[in-house]
């Protein structure tokens, strides 16, 4: 949830011109040049930032008190205990996981712009604000609905020690065998009411940074600084929206491995605020999120558009054939 998506993405750049209603010039690429440019996107922007990820995920799930430097101590005692590569584990879970996410949050938002602009008449040009937040919502929705089961392995190997999951299988096989096939979609209503405010928030602001600049300055393609800081603005505000149904999917999946009894989401939502209040429970590691998912959304909206602008060149200049 990414991202550009992270955990979300969108896949077109807005041409405008001087008119309100400006026309998107840019050609489309194949379905699999978007997914791949999705994968690509989302496997460069979860690996730069899977230490800090994977950090938030233990304090989530936790009940101890975060703050930035407890944080960091956990990072440091990590490094010289395990190594550095320690500070990546889950890492192979999670590309498993947000390679096709992406690829397919990506692909699906550009499918959902142009059925939407078919419905609403503006096939081919920028959609006005509510289809642009709705194709986000759905890319969003699509995403996460088929790739949930990764999403919480991703969570199981992230706060386990080696021993008990060795491997994305491993995890898999003993969730089945002991808990059962219905554990590994265990906090699937959470994410999915998450995913809808955070991936439409996040696509609405980015292509409305894009749009606003593009009638500015003329230029319809912003420089990477550009794209890297309207990804940023619009992961952390899509992010500190979603952040509570965040903090209690991760607690429904980890329930298993962590003692707790986390069976619903207004129960859990219910125990967090007694037992940690509602800031210190509900909002814990928000703070690390706001470094960290900025990050994630602007390097994934960047690194999606980039290689799409790539992929485009090379097909003009007839490297690939289809």
């Amino acid at each position: 949830m990414a991202q550009h998506r992270l955990p979300v993405s969108q896949g077109a750049v807005l041409a405008l011109p001087a008119t309100s209603q400006a026309k998107d010039f840019r050609p489309a690429l194949t379905a699999l040049d978007s997914l791949l440019c999705g994968a690509f996107a989302g496997a460069v922007a979860k690996t730069v930032i899977a230490p800090l990820d994977r950090t938030k995920i233990i304090f989530q799930v936790s009940s101890n008190r975060f703050s930035a430097k407890e944080a960091f101590r956990f990072i440091r005692c990590t490094y010289l205990k395990n190594g550095l590569l320690s500070l990546w584990r889950g890492n192979s879970a999670t590309m498993v996981r947000v390679m096709p996410y992406a690829a397919i949050q990506f692909y699906s938002h550009d499918q959902y712009k142009k059925l939407l602009g078919s419905c609403y008449g503006f096939q081919g040009k920028a959609l006005p604000p509510f289809p642009r937040f709705l194709a986000g919502s759905l890319a969003g929705a699509t995403a996460a609905m088929l790739t949930y089961p990764l999403d919480m392995v991703r969570a199981r190997m992230a706060v386990t020690a080696r021993e008990m999951y060795s491997n994305i299988m491993h995890v898999f096989v003993r969730i089945s065998q002991e808990e059962g096939v219905k554990t590994l979609y265990r906090g699937f209503t959470p994410t999915i009411l998450g995913v809808i405010p955070y991936a439409g928030i996040t696509f609405f602001t980015y292509e409305t940074l894009k749009k606003l600049h593009a009638e500015k300055t003329k230029r319809s393609h912003p420089y990477p600084y550009e794209r890297l800081a309207f990804g940023a603005c619009a992961g952390l505000i899509g992010q500190s929206a979603s952040y509570p149904l965040d903090v209690v999917r991760r607690r429904m999946q980890t329930a298993g491995v962590t003692g707790s009894c986390y069976c619903t989401i207004l129960g859990t939502m219910r125990e967090i605020v007694t037992g940690e209040g509602v800031v210190r429970g509900l909002y814990k590691g928000l703070s690390m999120n706001w470094v960290k998912g900025p990050v994630a959304v602007g390097v994934s909206f960047t690194t999606f558009d980039i290689t799409h602008d790539l992929l485009l060149k090379l097909h003009q200049r007839g490297h690939f054939i289809h």
